[in-house]
């Protein structure tokens, strides 16, 4: 990021989230990129519960309103309608849930939204599980993934689901994916989020020391190996049918992303030559994907 962009902060310490979480850097670059017009929709989540309602404080700078589990995107959207009454064209609105009140629980509000194209940016950060109540596992969770719901005997069975290409399937003007470790790519998104009129949908992946069991000094360094392993593409999608890759990826082997992540470690035989080959099959779709745009 340029120096002018961080003169201002609008997040500050004195939180509660775990060390090396990080939420806090997906919601310090989003909140650096849109600046003090903007109003803050909260759901329970680690956001929600950890972060930005930490009674009797508040760490964050900004308007904030907090909103049951599964209403991030009908709140946002009410929001976004009372500003329009006040033909107040200047206030962003920003919904952050995390992938419990996004891919679960929250879908119903968000492909709402979505489908009526309201004005506003919904940012999910993925932590890949519910981490607030202890770890569960959620539709957002990795095939082979160990949780508290899925321990070492019965991992998780099924194929993480492809909320990306759930909202591309909206038709809203923009997806993109960003995350913590190319800072200078998320915020270049969030403004151009914040400059096109419709319904935005941004997805950061964000990794936990805590339910991924991982050392906290590797949050970053896992973020980057998550888009240079193929396995979190950055992109954008406009209009529900123009992608735009933003990151040619290394190609490095997927094991170098799952091995340093204790929630891996019950993997059998031929488990992670499995995962890889449904990366590269992944990363093919998305190739095809972007020739026909």
């Amino acid at each position: 990021m340029k120096a002018r962009d961080l003169q201002e902060e609008y997040l500050f310490s004195g939180h509660g989230a775990c060390p090396g979480c990080a939420m806090p850097l997906v919601a310090r670059y989003a909140f650096l990129a849109l600046g003090q017009n903007t109003i803050v929709i909260v759901t329970a989540s680690c956001f929600g519960t950890i972060i930005s309602t930490f009674y009797p404080t508040a760490p964050i700078k900004l308007a904030a309103y907090s909103t049951p589990f599964a209403s991030a995107g009908a709140a946002a959207s009410g929001v976004r309608a009372a500003l329009d009454m006040k033909s107040d064209n200047v206030t962003t609105v920003l919904a952050i849930a995390g992938d419990g009140g996004t891919f679960d629980i929250g879908l119903q509000a968000l492909s709402a939204a979505a489908e009526r194209n309201d004005n506003i940016i919904y940012l999910c950060y993925d932590n890949e599980a519910y981490m607030n109540t202890g770890i569960q596992r959620s539709s957002a969770t990795p095939w082979g993934s160990w949780t508290t719901t899925t321990p070492p005997a019965n991992l998780k069975d099924q194929p993480k689901k492809d909320i990306v290409q759930i909202m591309v399937a909206h038709n809203v003007p923009y997806v993109a994916t960003v995350s913590i470790a190319y800072p200078e790519d998320f915020n270049r998104k969030m403004k151009k989020a914040r400059e096109t009129r419709g319904f935005k949908f941004l997805y950061a992946l964000s990794p936990c020391p805590v339910g991924w069991r991982f050392s906290s000094e590797l949050t970053v360094r896992l973020a980057r190996l998550a888009v240079q392993t193929k396995l979190f593409p950055l992109l954008e999608v406009e209009n529900g049918e123009r992608y735009i890759l933003n990151e040619v990826p290394e190609g490095i082997p997927v094991s170098e992303y799952l091995q340093p992540q204790g929630r891996y470690s019950f993997l059998r035989e031929g488990d992670t030559e499995r995962i890889q080959e449904e990366v590269d099959r992944e990363w093919k779709r998305l190739m095809r994907r972007m020739e026909g745009t």
